[in-house]
This record gives structure tokens, C-alpha cells and sequence, in this order.
């Protein structure tokens, strides 16, 4: 029976705390849309141009191009905010795992000390 237990403490719940530690890291790269971000980056905030029209007037060439180029940094600038919090997030989420695997790892030993301290304590 203590093999049994050891098996379960020691192998088959730590490959469950890293699967649902890696589910949790993909969750959180698929809900700030990291890999899509990623694609679109110097795409138009929120799809917003400005067309050349007919013909060719110079400064009506560089008014569109201008306020095209500030759209475009725009959405890099926001998209970039996002792609940051998911990272600061992400790295929580990883320490936050670690902590949790060292903590179910170590915590038989850790009783097992508490136990015995608190005998010495009587």
C-alpha cells in the first residue's frame, strides 16, 4: 500500500499537475491572442484608412499616408500592451506552477518535520 502511494504522490499526480500547468500556459497565450497579435502587428487600429482618391494632389497624398502610418504604429503600440500583460501574466502563471509542483513534491517531508517537531514539542 505505501507503494502504491508513493506511485501516486510521486508520479502519476505530478504528469497531472503538469498538464494542467501547461493547459493553464496555453490558456493564456490563446486568450490574449498572442499568436495572432503577433501576425497582425503593424496592421491598422482596428482597421481604420483613409483612401488616396482620384488623382494626384501631394498634400492630400501625404495627409492619407501620415494618418495610414499613425494607425498602423497605434495598433503596434496597443497590440504590443497586450502581448506584454499576457507575458507578465504568463510568467505568474509559470512561477505560480513551480510553486505548486515544489509544494505537493516537498509537502510529505514537510509534514512528516512538522510531525516530529511537534513531538519534541511535548
Amino acid at each position: 500500500m505505501l507503494l502504491t502511494w508513493f506511485h501516486w504522490h510521486f508520479i502519476e499526480v505530478p504528469r497531472g499537475l503538469l498538464r494542467v500547468w501547461g493547459n493553464f500556459l496555453l490558456f493564456n497565450i490563446n486568450y490574449f491572442s498572442v499568436p495572432q497579435l503577433l501576425k497582425t502587428f503593424f496592421s491598422h487600429w482596428r482597421g481604420t484608412t483613409e483612401n488616396y482618391g482620384r488623382g494626384f494632389d501631394p498634400r492630400r497624398y501625404l495627409e492619407v499616408f501620415f494618418g495610414n502610418l499613425i494607425s498602423r504604429l497605434l495598433g503596434a503600440i496597443v497590440r504590443a500592451g497586450v502581448i506584454i500583460i499576457a507575458l507578465v501574466f504568463e510568467f505568474f502563471i509559470f512561477i505560480f506552477g513551480i510553486l505548486i509542483f515544489l509544494i505537493w513534491f516537498f509537502s510529505p517531508f514537510l509534514i512528516l518535520i512538522l510531525i516530529l517537531g511537534g513531538i519534541n514539542f511535548l
